[in-house]
């Protein structure tokens, strides 16, 4: 069955253009053209169209996406850019839109939008989370890692991993993989690419997972720019529907934009003596300064033991914020970690699972 379409394109040389392409193609029939968003919005209903291209560069067509949405809730909404915006793609995406497209297009290219955007999930903007820790060894690669694999598996919705801990990265190691593209290669062709062509750099880890790997060498990470990988980590927001940056340690220019943009930040710290609480109060402290800071941060501790209520406000009062997750001791889940199967089977039974799944329960169930 073909798609039954309505285009709303303002240049009239660009619609004749997709008028012509759809035409030639089996899969797609035109239903109706319009200049004009507003114009379309009410005769469109009587063609009953399951598939809308807009020109989002045009403000009035994307300030209306919404208003498509709520109108043709059934209908796949396409929008259209002569260049690629992240902002504007993530505002169609805040409408509920379906996606976007770049011109000038194929069918072919339409259809492989369609089918990647299809697998994502829900038609609603990425969760962006990121994990950031002081210093290393705390404990934050690993929880971002069995995050991520448990989203996948309780949403059934399309999950990202992006090793950006550029020097030391051990993603790759977790999942024994070695893929032939980074996130190297990512920021440096990002202004190239649409969704669909981008896919291709995330290499499959389990259904739903993919991961965007550190690069093998350490000099390399000079190539990244905290720009580059913004971009990169926007990007990625339009083709998974959780994205879970690994951030390196410490604050640099790179770790602070991905936060900057993230909806949830954890700061991780391994309990092993009393300078790793001083470590992450004064991260917190940071991240308190901004407007949103401690809505969207929170502290998470690792490893903890005794495992217990009253250490948790032990741990709060010394860190002067409240301790929202802790993660117990658990040698089983470092030692599957460490020999590259932690994508092979998650001993659940386990009171480290039991709590990561909790957390991920939360992550899912948080505010859009």
């Amino acid at each position: 069955m073909a798609y039954r379409v309505i285009v709303i394109e303002d240049d009239p040389v660009m619609l004749e253009e997709i008028v012509a392409v759809l035409r030639r193609s089996p899969d797609f029939e035109v239903a109706s053209t319009y200049k004009q968003a507003h114009a379309a919005i009410n005769p469109s209903a009587m063609f009953q169209p399951n598939l809308f291209l807009m020109n989002v560069d045009n403000e009035e067509m994307l300030d209306m996406v919404p208003d498509f949405v709520d109108r043709f809730p059934k209908a796949y909404i396409l929008g259209m850019m002569n260049q690629w915006d992240p902002l504007v793609a993530q505002r169609v995406a805040q409408g509920g839109g379906t996606g976007c497209i770049l011109k000038p297009f194929t069918a072919k290219d339409i259809l492989e939008h369609l089918q990647v955007y299809a697998s994502r999930g829900k038609n609603k903007p990425a969760k962006l989370i990121s994990f950031f820790s002081p210093k290393g060894r705390a404990g934050r690669t690993t929880l971002a890692a069995i995050l991520a694999l448990l989203i996948a598996e309780k949403t059934g919705e399309r999950v990202a991993l992006i090793d950006a801990d550029l020097q030391f990265g051990d993603l790759p190691i977790f999942f024994d993989l070695e893929p032939k593209r980074t996130v190297i290669d990512a920021t440096q062709d990002i202004r190239l690419l649409t969704p669909v062509t981008f896919a291709p750099y995330f290499y499959p880890i389990k259904k739903g997972v993919s991961l965007l790997s550190s690069p093998d060498r350490p000099e390399y990470a000079e190539l990244v720019t905290p720009e580059g990988l913004v971009e990169v980590v926007m990007m990625t927001g339009n083709i998974f529907r959780y994205v879970l940056v690994d951030l390196p340690s410490g604050f640099n220019p790179l770790a602070l934009n991905i936060c900057r943009i993230s909806n949830l930040v954890f700061i991780t710290t391994m309990i092993n003596s009393g300078f790793e609480i001083k470590h992450a109060r004064k991260a917190m402290d940071m991240f308190a300064q901004q407007d949103d800071g401690r809505r969207k941060v929170h502290a998470v501790f690792t490893r903890v033991n005794p495992f217990t209520e009253e250490n948790r406000k032990k741990i709060s009062e010394q860190l002067g914020y409240p301790v929202d997750y802790m993660i117990p001791n658990e040698y089983k889940m470092i030692s599957v970690a460490n020999s590259g199967r932690l994508a092979q089977g998650l001993p659940k039974d386990t009171l480290l699972m039991q709590t990561i799944s909790g957390m991920a329960d939360k992550i899912i169930a948080a505010k859009e």
